[in-house]
């Protein structure tokens, strides 16, 4: 028993490693994208440093993923094993009076949104692998902001992402918090903590969802 106990606390400190490390990221993407909106030049920029830097392209990028399989592969372990440790599952449950709706389907939030990861590197990174590896073309600085906004032209693919952002803010209304709770973080400063995880868990999600309706509506006329 005291040894899953301490697998499983590991396990939690991993998830909560992995999942700080991807809202980092998350941030940085971010800080990134919405450049495409208020200086494409500068987006351009970016993006074709980002996706020709080795440093980028060979050691974070990888590191970057492994994030995303730890982070979600844990979860879901986690999950079926707490599910395995109840002897009577949900006996005495009632419901959101003893935990929030997305407390209780963090699995269900955290798999949409690892879906969306999935369409998310389909329409950019599988992209941009077929465009440098596969076709071999020469650099182009200055096609980033073209391909981002006519990727959003389709309504159907805006209103996926507009979702999908919503569900990931609900992932992380969540797990940020619980994240630092994890981690043992438990001081005067917790409550500010706290405060800014809950701003950021709906201001980056929104963030994103504002970049995909702006583009939907200003498609480039040639």
């Amino acid at each position: 028993m005291s040894g899953l106990l301490k697998s499983s606390i590991a396990r939690k400190v991993v998830m909560a490693l992995s999942g700080l490390f991807l809202v980092f990221f998350l941030g940085q993407h971010f800080v990134i994208n919405i450049t495409s909106v208020i200086a494409p030049d500068t987006f351009n920029s970016w993006s074709h440093f980002m996706g020709y830097n080795p440093l980028v392209q060979y050691i974070l990028q990888p590191i970057l993923i492994a994030g995303v399989i730890v982070h979600f592969v844990m979860g879901i372990g986690l999950e079926l094993q707490n599910n395995r440790a109840r002897s009577v599952k949900y006996a005495k449950y009632k419901g959101s009076a003893n935990a929030s709706w997305i407390s209780r389907n963090m699995i269900i939030t955290g798999l949409v949104v690892l879906a969306f990861l999935g369409l998310h590197m389909y329409d950019f990174w599988v992209h941009e692998m077929a465009y440098k590896y596969i076709e071999a073309n020469p650099e182009d600085p200055t096609r980033y902001y073209e391909e981002t906004v006519y990727k959003f032209e389709p309504i159907w693919r805006t209103v996926l992402y507009i979702l999908a952002f919503v569900l990931l803010a609900m992932h992380l209304l969540h797990g940020f918090a619980s994240s630092f709770q994890t981690m043992g973080v438990n001081n005067k400063y917790s409550p500010a903590i706290q405060t800014f995880t809950k701003i950021y868990a709906i201001a980056i999600p929104l963030g994103f969802a504002f970049i995909a309706i702006y583009h939907h509506l200003n498609p480039i006329t040639h």
